[in-house]
């Protein structure tokens, strides 16, 4: 498969940005001037500046598009307007998950998706091949760049940048940003107070210029991948592949409240409704390390007679905690306070099922 590079490519390089493989995408995942710990604290306490433009992106346009999307996605787009944004499952019939992604809202008639990189051509798939006369479905993957401008000191660089945001937490607007149109999106993946922009691809190294000349007068830092999952990861945020997949549900992973429960019809909804009503036979939790072992996915977790009662998804040091966290998919019988072990690289690892998030949100 060929590696796909992001518009800003050169700019990572010219930074020694350390790269590789996200989805497909060529992405920096840290910066050697500052590395993950200091972007991660940045992002805390100022303000981080992501590239985030491998993520996909795709429209659904024509006469009764939020109803063909409604009748797809496990969300509801009614409970939200023009001008809102809705994060959102599309499962198949098994209720397993072919991804998680951020629906648009800009009419009833015209909704803007944006799925996870390596699976936007599974997610375009799905649609076309349920499509109805009049919708038209379009993969716009390298039409747009997005950025994420996230963090405490966000909105005071917008307004140095003239584009003061005034909007709720999940909702968009437009606005100009070096003289470019940029879709600005209180959205984010951080759990801090922050924005998404989505300037037209040729329009991303200008855009991300005047950014990146903005978050230096608030001490912000330029940002890779490898804090955005560390960022995540104490929010007990799914990523795609680990928390969600075709083997993970939304009610396993702890994310029905993105299920529409009171729609007639959404793609899974037989299965998921009867996995609610009857509950979930493994549950995702959070792990908080008792002693100095880091948890990493795919360590199997144990109770105190050592019998094994699930996986660790996700698993890193915290940079806030200064501890070690995971996310783990455990049988349905374990409770909160419970001490596991944790078998990392040969060590028995004790900590304690706790509940998420790690650290408080500030997004809104």
């Amino acid at each position: 498969m060929n590696v796909k590079n992001s518009p800003l490519h050169q700019k990572h390089v010219d930074r020694q940005a350390k790269m590789a493989d996200f989805g497909g995408w060529l992405m920096p995942i840290e910066y050697p001037a500052t590395g993950v710990l200091a972007e991660h604290a940045a992002v805390r306490e100022r303000v981080g500046l992501f590239d985030v433009s491998h993520l996909g992106k795709a429209s659904v346009k024509g006469s009764g598009a939020l109803d063909f999307l409604n009748a797809i996605l496990t969300n509801d787009l009614n409970r939200i307007s023009d001008g809102m944004a809705q994060y959102t499952m599309l499962c198949n019939e098994d209720g397993g998950v072919i991804d998680d992604l951020i629906a648009y809202r800009n009419s009833s008639d015209d909704i803007f998706l944006v799925p996870n990189a390596s699976n936007t051509s599974d997610v375009v798939a799905v649609l076309e091949a349920k499509k109805l006369p009049g919708i038209a479905i379009a993969n716009l993957h390298s039409e747009y760049a997005v950025l994420a401008l996230q963090g405490p000191a966000t909105a005071e660089v917008l307004t140095s940048l003239g584009a003061a945001p005034s909007i709720e937490y999940m909702s968009f607007t437009n606005v100009k940003i070096a003289q470019c149109d940029v879709i600005l999106c209180r959205t984010g993946y951080t759990g801090e107070f922050g924005f998404e922009l989505l300037p037209l691809w040729k329009d991303a190294e200008k855009v991300w210029d005047a950014l990146v000349s903005a978050i230096d007068a608030f001490d912000g830092v330029v940002c890779g991948l490898g804090a955005r999952d560390t960022l995540r990861t104490e929010m007990g945020y799914p990523l795609h592949g680990h928390e969600l997949s075709l083997e993970i549900t939304p009610v396993q992973a702890n994310a029905s409240w993105a299920v529409g429960w009171k729609k007639e019809k959404f793609s899974g909804d037989v299965v998921l409704r009867n996995e609610r009503t009857n509950g979930p036979r493994r549950f995702l939790h959070g792990l908080k390390s008792l002693d100095r072992g880091i948890p990493r996915a795919g360590m199997k977790v144990k109770d105190s007679d050592g019998i094994e009662i699930g996986e660790v998804t996700s698993g890193t040091f915290s940079p806030t905690l200064k501890n070690g966290i995971a996310l783990a998919l455990l049988d349905s019988s374990v409770t909160l306070g419970t001490v596991v072990v944790i078998d990392v690289r040969g060590r028995q690892s004790q900590a304690e099922v706790v509940n998420l998030p790690f650290v408080e949100s500030h997004v809104k």
